[in-house]
């Protein structure tokens, strides 16, 4: 008998005794005898090869004993499925070892959708219902120590590769629990594979390389999804190793290539809504304790007036991100979270704040094929009547859409040599002429 899809209903009966009516409830049947006949807590303190295979022989003797006729092919795949469920993420675990995959977006557990190389996709993975999804929701937040239920519906945690994740679940989702996974591999892309990607070049990299190592302090702007901290990752390796890292996220997912880090991570309230600690308070902590150089994942609220004070009071080389549209609306944002500070600052001792702070502004952008380019290199000037001054250094000229929906354009630079360049060649970083006339068609 030919074994039927998950959408194929049929009513065979399972391995103890009762009657089933799909595939998701045989392997439903095999994991709870399997829960019967396995101490998995004892297994845990096995090797992971060792507990695997002792799991895998017990489902093998359940699958034989059922009265189910399968087939050879079938047997690995229901058992292979049921190891996912004990060791794993159950249906998602073959979407996480797929490292094409960028974003993982269930849509309650009757839908999930992919994102390969920048374009959404509709997978046939399905949960066997509500209560399925929910038990692989509880093994995400819960191995980070935090929690999602009625009382507190929206949770952020993470995975052990660092791949960001988002939960939201009934009253707030209407339709069922829903779930979001941003991808991070366990292998940082490097800044070889960016250049080859075209989403910056050479030169513009030489610039941001120099002024990484010169300690000029750089925000990396752009939308959700556009690649914000893949960049701060790469450029984070020309760090020199002998400087001590602090880093500060809301939920840690940076991924720090040098022996000397630590990591900070925001703590959401406990039950009764006390014993949240926020990233202002880790950004105004990390002053505290020494660092070289100070990594802010995202400012989001007021922590980015305690992040501009540390830039300008000795702690150089910051690097940190934002969501912006521009590198304007970058400086726009800066403004208003600074204001969330509430500490009634005047408009021009904010931007005075700003101008002093930060040298150099990177956007980044996700253009519509599903490529990720760096769109403007832009450097600080300082105040002019009264409003930070920007000028580029180098953008990417967007030309037209050609065969299959691909974006044409150019990387330029703007002919400006940036006024920063003195303290580059301070620090005995030397760039020459031709980078600032540098042309890329792409």
């Amino acid at each position: 008998m030919a074994f039927p899809s998950p959408s194929m209903p049929q009513t065979p009966s399972g391995a103890n005794g009762g009657p089933l009516k799909s595939y998701q409830d045989l392997k439903t049947s095999l994991h709870r005898d399997l829960l019967n006949r396995v101490d998995l807590e004892k297994l845990t303190s096995l090797q992971d090869v060792r507990a695997r295979t002792q799991v895998q022989n017990v489902i093998y003797e359940l699958i034989s004993s059922a009265t189910v006729p399968l087939s050879g092919s079938e047997k690995e795949r229901i058992c292979r499925e049921v190891l996912h469920e004990v060791f794993g993420l159950g249906p998602l675990e073959p979407l996480l070892q797929d490292m094409t995959i960028s974003d993982i977006l269930v849509n309650t557990h009757r839908q999930v959708y992919i994102e390969r190389a920048g374009v959404l996709e509709l997978t046939d993975v399905a949960f066997k219902d509500a209560a399925h999804l929910r038990h692989i929701i509880d093994k995400i937040v819960s191995n980070v120590g935090r929690r999602v239920d009625e009382s507190s519906p929206m949770c952020d945690a993470r995975l052990d590769d660092g791949s960001r994740v988002n939960v939201v679940i009934p009253p707030l989702a209407v339709d069922g629990p829903i779930l979001s996974i941003r991808r991070f591999g366990r292998t940082p892309i490097s800044i070889d594979q960016m250049i080859a990607k075209r989403s910056i070049t050479g030169p513009m990299m030489e610039l941001l390389k120099g002024a990484v190592k010169a300690r000029l302090n750089i925000i990396i702007s752009g939308g959700t999804g556009a690649g914000k901290t893949t960049l701060l990752n790469a450029l984070s390796t020309y760090i020199p190793e002998n400087e001590r890292i602090v880093t500060v996220e809301d939920s840690a997912e940076l991924q720090m290539q040098q022996p000397h880090v630590v990591r900070l991570e925001c703590r959401p309230p406990n039950v009764e809504g006390k014993g949240a600690v926020r990233q202002r308070e880790l950004v105004i902590n990390c002053l505290r304790m020494r660092p070289d150089r100070i990594i802010v994942g995202e400012v989001r609220g007021g922590e980015a007036l305690d992040m501009l004070q540390a830039m300008n009071t000795g702690h150089d080389g910051s690097l940190t991100t934002i969501h912006a549209n521009n590198p304007r609306d970058a400086i726009a944002r800066l403004e208003t979270m600074t204001l969330m500070a509430e500490l009634n600052l005047p408009d021009k001792a904010i931007r005075q704040q700003i101008a002093s702070a930060v040298s150099i502004l990177v956007q980044v952008a996700r253009l519509s094929d599903g490529s990720r380019r760096v769109t403007h290199i832009t450097e600080v000037t300082g105040l002019s009547e009264e409003m930070v001054a920007l000028q580029d250094i180098f953008v990417f000229d967007r030309l037209g859409v050609g065969p299959g929906n691909k974006v044409l354009g150019r990387f330029r630079a703007t002919g400006l040599r940036p006024s920063f360049c003195t303290r580059l060649q301070a620090s005995g970083i030397n760039l020459p002429a031709s980078l600032f006339e540098h042309v890329c068609e792409v």
